[in-house]
């Protein structure tokens, strides 16, 4: 037991590579469940300009675009990061939020947000997927056609349509008011409607549905490092959510690259720790084998360690 205290002092210094790699992946990285392939979508990101200019040669120097075909706009976004396009008002977007936009559209005038960082990468069987969340609110509008009309809508549309309905209930309300009903009747239906008025007023600010987007990335071996092919595939029906396809190289998987090499300090102190232990192991075995000591006295130089710590 006293050997093992004397050791312990010794295997501390071990350099931090020969500790168990527990430390949380890095952003925009996972491993997939299925395979255990690693995922690294780094390369994709698009940084933003230094003094508008790239930082390196073959950087993008714009966030990645796709074609809303049908949609009467394109998009804007980029993977894991920010867009770099600079925008001063965004619907339905704090100020202090618009430099977490990651995908955005532009529709008369005016920036709309489908999702902000950060992002969430994960896999759907051997599927690999992006999504951004809490983009503008869902009522923002998209296409020129008007949005789908209410019940309470529908039920004026419907009843200005009906004529024969119309007159019978201008009959029913001349008879109410003749019984003196009409406008107790009418009074309460007010306050009914005002009350879900309110309820849903109340609601909504509370609760809003927001924008968000989804990527669905798909391995292309022919597309060189750090390239993508980003393609639209439809929205929601609320337009709410939009779904997109990014096809590149970073979508294929591979394997995680070993931490960078140790540096002169490190393999110093790999042979100093070498050197120990051949010195203490092959002394204490020469030592109890062949000299048949026990206790310290079987350490090497036992005599000359005591009588410089005593």
């Amino acid at each position: 037991m006293r050997l093992v205290n004397l050791l312990l002092p010794i295997l501390t210094l071990l350099p931090p590579s020969f500790a168990a790699d527990s430390k949380p992946l890095p952003p925009c990285t996972i491993f997939s469940p299925s395979t255990n392939a690693y995922f690294d979508l780094n390369t994709l990101t698009v940084l933003p300009l230094k003094d508008h200019k790239k930082a390196h040669k073959d950087d993008r120097g714009e966030s990645w675009h796709a074609r809303g075909y049908g949609m009467g706009t394109n998009f804007t976004l980029n993977f894991c990061a920010p867009v770099i396009e600079t925008k001063e008002e965004v619907v339905g977007i704090k100020e202090s939020q618009l430099k977490n936009v990651s995908a955005f559209y532009e529709w008369k005038g005016k920036t709309y947000s489908i999702g902000q960082t950060p992002a969430q990468l994960y896999f759907r069987g051997k599927e690999l997927s992006l999504t951004y969340e809490n983009g503008s609110p869902c009522d923002s509008p998209l296409t020129s056609e008007p949005p789908p009309a209410s019940k309470h809508d529908r039920r004026k549309l419907n009843d200005h349509d009906d004529d024969d309905d119309d007159d019978d209930d201008d009959d029913d309300d001349k008879d109410d008011k003749k019984k003196g009903k009409g406008k107790k009747k009418g009074s309460d239906d007010d306050d009914h409607d005002e009350d879900d008025r309110k309820s849903r007023k109340g609601s909504s600010k509370d609760d809003v549905r927001r924008k968000s987007t989804l990527i669905s990335l798909a391995c292309d071996q022919n597309l060189p490092t750090g390239k993508a092919h980003v393609s639209f595939i439809g929205a929601s029906p609320d337009q709410c959510t939009y779904f997109f396809r990014a096809k590149s190289l970073a979508a294929c998987g591979g394997v995680k690259e070993p931490p960078t090499g140790l540096g002169a300090g490190g393999v110093f102190g790999v042979i100093l720790i070498i050197f120990l232990a051949v010195y203490l192991l092959g002394g204490i075995a020469y030592q109890r084998t062949v000299q048949h000591q026990r206790g310290w006295r079987q350490l090497p130089n036992y005599t000359v360690w005591a009588s410089i710590f005593s």
